[in-house]
């Protein structure tokens, strides 16, 4: 087992990570900033935790500091990721005092910050003093979607290591190596358009390929505005469903783990000394609750794209790469239902709700508009 077998599509990233993090005294490729960038989907924070591992061991602890890098327990690494719209300045303070001590058993003291993109400018600077004079056994990783997500003054602190998407066969084999069947594994990866943690829970949850189905099946069924409405009505309670599905569980867990460490008994009751605490966590999981529904409609959004790009390849006679290849014949009638330029204009009502839920519209609203769009080109 290395802290790299779980990764794929990345060989050039993988090489560059590897030799920053080779022990040899002479090693010229390392710095004490770096910025892991790539589209969603690519593995980035997977990358990020892979060489915070690497730069932990201590070379006979490989399997034990992997163990802990994937708990998010070891000693000398410290992580920030947030289920919020934003990085708040107190947490990236709390983490910039953190980094200012020695590491205790490894090399090095690791400081991760995923989709650090998500700093405001303010937040931004507070960080850009500890890349510039960072104690000298401490390590920054940043994740993010882009270069041009970080302001300037960071972007010239950081070494980059960008990544690309990977393809379809690469996840279909990361999905095999971690035991989903060869077929599944294919379908998964081909319907997530290479987005690895999409298509782990594709080719895992029969739910979650059941909902995107649905969304799917939906939107070749819309023929008129009356459609469109409840069409859009069904989509916001397919993506309700898929956030409560991905956040019931975890929150579960959360406020459990909580109790324990507060000394609360299963079913018992907390002291109200103690019930502020679990207000907050309260608090930060209905804010994960929001951004994960918002997330929950960006899918369908994408899978709609993906969608409408199969029919517009249909059209121009190239049908050999479908990411909807299991659904082909509803595609084919959807052809003969259809024009390219209809095809073309439904692709982007669907691209101006993306960009007008992400402008705070009420997603019920943006979902409506694009699918009365959709139904405005559809044959009746």
């Amino acid at each position: 087992m290395t802290f790299w077998d779980d990764l794929t599509g990345q060989a050039d990233a993988i090489d560059s990570l590897k030799a920053a993090a080779s022990a040899d005294p002479a090693n010229s490729s390392m710095t004490h900033s770096w910025l892991i960038t790539g589209p969603p989907g690519s593995g980035r924070s997977n990358l990020a935790y892979a060489f915070a591992g690497a730069l932990l061991a201590r070379g006979h602890d490989d399997e034990a500091t992997a163990l802990q890098v994937a708990a998010r327990s070891h000693p000398d690494l410290a992580v920030l990721s947030t289920e919020r719209i934003i990085i708040t300045i107190d947490e990236v303070r709390s983490l910039v005092a953190a980094s200012q001590f020695s590491p205790s058993v490894g090399r090095y003291r690791v400081v991760v910050i995923e989709d650090a993109d998500r700093m405001t400018e303010r937040t931004s600077n507070l960080l850009l003093k500890a890349l510039e004079e960072p104690p000298p056994r401490t390590v920054w990783i940043l994740c993010a979607p882009s270069e041009a997500d970080l302001i300037p003054t960071i972007r010239s602190r950081v070494r980059s290591v960008r990544l690309r998407v990977p393809s379809v066969h690469d996840v279909a084999a990361l999905l095999e190596r971690r035991g989903v069947e060869p077929a599944t594994a294919l379908v998964a990866a081909r319907e997530a358009q290479s987005h690895i943690g999409m298509a782990q829970r594709l080719a895992t949850n029969p739910e979650a390929r059941a909902r995107r189905r649905t969304t799917l099946e939906t939107a070749l069924g819309i023929r008129s505005v009356s459609d469109a409405v409840i069409a859009a009505s069904t989509m916001l309670a397919v993506a309700g469903d898929d956030a409560k599905a991905i956040t019931e569980e975890r929150d579960a867990e959360e406020r459990a783990s909580a109790l324990r460490s507060l000394g609360v008994e299963p079913g018992g009751t907390v002291p109200p000394a103690l019930r502020s605490q679990l207000r907050a966590l309260d608090d930060d999981q209905k804010r994960r609750a929001t951004r994960s529904l918002r997330d929950g409609i960006d899918r369908i959004m994408v899978d709609l794209l993906s969608l409408y790009r199969d029919v517009l390849l249909l059209h121009l006679g190239v049908g050999d790469d479908l990411v909807n290849e299991s659904i082909r014949p509803q595609l084919e009638q959807a052809v003969t239902a259809s024009t390219p330029a209809t095809t073309l204009a439904v692709m982007d009502a669907v691209s101006v709700a993306r960009r007008r839920i992400e402008s705070n519209v009420a997603p019920a609203l943006a979902l409506e508009a694009m699918l009365v769009a959709v139904s405005r080109h559809a044959v009746r």
